[in-house]
């Protein structure tokens, strides 16, 4: 199997830049999802284990990109804050 590193820019950038706004998106829900159950004060174990697997996720999917060169980190790193944009707006619209 080929190392991440010596795979052609034009598969590595959209494959990281599209697995960052899916991180971006998960990560972004997770910390909306974590903030409604601080709010109502219900399931503490639920709100911790969210908190530690958004995390996790966070890290394993940037250290994934760091694999694969400075490049992939950097559009991984674009798709996450394009997920976080999109979360923000989904949730303007149904706060509306």
């Amino acid at each position: 199997m080929m190392h991440p590193d010596s795979w052609p820019l034009f598969l590595t950038l959209p494959a990281s830049l599209g697995g960052g706004v899916l991180l971006g998106l998960v990560y972004f829900l997770a910390v909306k999802m974590t903030a409604d159950l601080i709010v109502t004060g219900t399931r503490g174990s639920l709100t911790i284990a969210l908190i530690l697997g958004r995390l996790g996720l966070l890290v394993a999917g940037l250290i994934l990109a760091l694999q694969a060169g400075a490049l992939a980190l950097v559009a991984t790193l674009f798709g996450i804050l394009a997920g976080r944009a999109m979360t923000i707006r989904r949730t303007r619209i149904t706060a509306a």
